[in-house]
């Protein structure tokens, strides 16, 4: 994968170009985010991580209760983070997703700049 050209070395994997491509063509609603600061194409905001559910909300979860020991190789700690993936009761899921509509109206209040 490193090898392919149509990817970016060094960027978030959700800012590949062949990720983009392929949530364009098969997400209907899919809002792109701009795979390269010099190829500002996407209609996400930059540097945004207080829109997505999982870096405002699910991740700080995850990290809390899997990632509070060390562990003594990858597969340990892939499975802690299954393990307490699972343990998200859907109530806590169905609250992160309904949060979404006011970060975006947040985010529009502050013209795209930071917000709380």
């Amino acid at each position: 994968m490193l090898d392919n050209p149509n990817i970016l070395r060094g960027a978030p994997g959700h800012k590949a170009y062949e990720v983009q491509n392929f949530l364009r063509a098969n997400c209907p609603d899919f809002i792109s985010v701009d795979p390269h600061w010099r190829n500002p194409t996407g209609e996400w905001p930059p540097n945004s991580p207080d829109l997505s559910p999982l870096d405002y909300s699910i991740w700080s979860i995850l990290e809390e209760k899997a990632c509070s020991k060390p562990y003594p190789n990858l597969e340990s700690l892939k499975k802690a983070l299954k393990k307490a993936w699972k343990e998200i009761n859907l109530e806590t899921l169905i609250k992160t997703v309904d949060d979404f509509p006011k970060r975006l109206e947040a985010c529009i209040a502050a013209n795209g700049g930071y917000f709380e």
